[in-house]
């Protein structure tokens, strides 16, 4: 199909809409289910937002790890969105593949170090303060 068919066949409506949330639950669990960097990260953000809730932090720091937290989950969706298309593209070894998957990887390791290095910097001073 070509492009001016494949947009006049795009047609904005409430069917469309809720197809749309429907696919993107549809790729949340596929990842939760299949992706253990994900799980992780979850595991993560459910331990930082506990200790916000214990700590009582204010809005501002909660911001901050909400969007820390957003952020590293968006970037491992998008690395698992790479992973399945460089495996949709070949199954054999390739040099540029393994570059694609591991940049992927890496984008959402240096995330994930970023979100631990931003709840250190809130949340050791509270733990400092019970000692």
């Amino acid at each position: 199909m070509d492009l001016k068919k494949r947009k006049e066949s795009k047609t904005f409506g409430i069917k469309r809409f809720f197809n749309s949330i429907k696919y993107s639950i549809d790729g949340l669990k596929y990842a939760y289910g299949n992706e253990q960097s994900l799980i992780i990260h979850a595991v993560g953000t459910i331990i930082t937002i506990i200790l916000g809730l214990i700590f009582q932090i204010s809005f501002i720091k909660w911001s901050i790890l909400i969007i820390s937290s957003v952020v590293v989950m968006t970037i491992e969706l998008l690395n698992t969105a790479i992973e399945a298309t460089v495996d949709l593209v070949t199954d054999k070894f390739h040099p540029l593949a393994k570059i694609a998957k591991d940049c992927g990887s890496a984008a959402g390791g240096v995330a994930g170090v970023m979100q631990a290095i931003i709840a250190l910097f809130i949340f050791v001073p509270y733990i400092a303060a019970l000692f």
